[in-house]
């Protein structure tokens, strides 16, 4: 049976209020959480006093390729293992969706299956993001075109099963041919429809059932004045679930702030689409078969389009923060609590009893120093 931790004297962002001194009590799962004028010692628990941090909920990232020399598309489960637990270890994520990319149904099929074997063994992977490969080519970005195809669920069924049923979350291009009963079949097998890497019109997307945008403002129909494109479509609509990139240079901190003020903190997940080459030196790595330069933070082909990202996501808390003008409390909601709640992680998302102990904890200056997945302490790596 696991020891009962106590966090003590602790400004506490659950996801629904904000506790100025708090304290919370759990093994693996939330046994209590409060103000500490209510809080009373129990035996046995071990009690750690934090006076001057900060602790809110740990990081879901639903679009992460992979990171730290490792890559979901690689297939291989020990290394899709390691991605996840470096996720955590380095940027406080303690729930990931291994995110595929356009590529052979014999590639995807590897990853589905090397996903399953982690996912088996690791906790932190919940689900599987497939981007691609039925999008625009139009609007292709770093996915490779030849792999392009339309829509077809017997594909996603293929690959949902080989993936143990985690299939969470699809990337696809609504205007493409047989998207309507695509989008059917996704909603009856309970995987949230997204709208990316396409060149649908807004006319097209008001006949579409996707309530979720990739990457907004990257790789879609932009937004202009005589065609709101998807991105206009996902800033009109309110049931839109937007992700946004908050690294500064998929998208300038203007727009990030635009985005934040017309959707508001309750329909935005913060995201970094990062590939292998997050938390590697700089130079060249790969991304599907294709070379990718990475240098002062970006990631690009040799063309110069931007490849995915190498941004952490303790980092885009807090650019959050200091690009859009969002509160911790409107930034935890950006980067935990909308994932929770859009996807059905029913023990994700904030501090409540009866949740998974997933813990971020912050110094005064508001530097991540810890993390708590499932109750077990990690001392979060430079």
């Amino acid at each position: 049976m696991m020891a009962v931790t106590v966090l003590k004297h602790a400004t506490i962002y659950t996801g629904l209020e904000r506790i100025e001194d708090g304290y919370i009590r759990f093994d693996d799962k939330i046994l209590a959480v409060g103000d500490m004028f209510d809080y009373r010692a129990e035996a046995g628990e071990q009690i750690i006093d934090l006076q001057g941090k900060t602790l809110v909920p740990g990081f879901i990232d639903v679009h992460a390729h992979g990171g730290y020399g490792f890559d979901a598309m690689d297939g291989d489960a020990d290394q899709i293992d390691k991605m996840a637990t470096a996720m955590m270890e380095h940027e406080g994520v303690t729930t990931v969706f291994a995110t595929t990319m356009t590529q052979s149904v014999e590639n995807i099929d590897k990853a589905m299956s090397g996903v399953k074997t982690a996912a088996d063994r690791n906790p932190l992977i919940q689900g599987v993001h497939l981007e691609g490969p039925f999008i625009n080519v139009q609007f292709k970005g770093a996915q490779p075109e030849e792999y392009i195809q339309n829509p077809n669920a017997e594909l996603v069924a293929r690959w949902n099963e080989l993936s143990g049923n985690r299939v969470r979350l699809i990337t696809y291009a609504p205007e493409d041919e047989g998207s309507q009963a695509f989008e059917d079949y996704l909603l009856a097998h309970n995987i949230v429809p997204s709208v990316g890497h396409s060149n649908a019109t807004r006319e097209q997307m008001l006949h579409s059932k996707a309530t979720h945008v990739t990457h907004l403002y990257n790789a879609q129909r932009e937004f202009k004045h005589r065609e709101p494109g998807v991105t206009g479509h996902a800033m009109l609509e309110e049931n839109m679930y937007a992700e946004l990139i908050a690294d500064g240079f998929h998208i300038v901190p203007d727009m990030l702030r635009l985005a934040f003020e017309q959707k508001g903190p309750e329909r935005i997940d913060l995201v970094t689409d990062s590939m292998r080459s997050k938390g590697m030196p700089e130079g060249e790595s790969e991304l599907g078969g294709q070379k990718v330069f990475v240098k002062d933070k970006q990631a690009r082909l040799a063309d110069g389009t931007l490849a995915g990202s190498v941004l952490m996501f303790k980092d885009a808390f807090h650019n959050a923060m200091a690009f859009m003008g969002a509160s911790v409390g409107e930034a935890v909601m950006m980067s935990s609590v909308n994932q929770a709640r859009e996807f059905g992680l029913a023990s994700k998302g904030t501090l409540e009893v009866g949740k998974d102990a997933d813990i971020n904890v912050f110094d005064p200056d508001m530097h991540l120093i810890e993390t708590y997945s499932y109750g077990v302490k990690h001392t979060t790596k430079a």
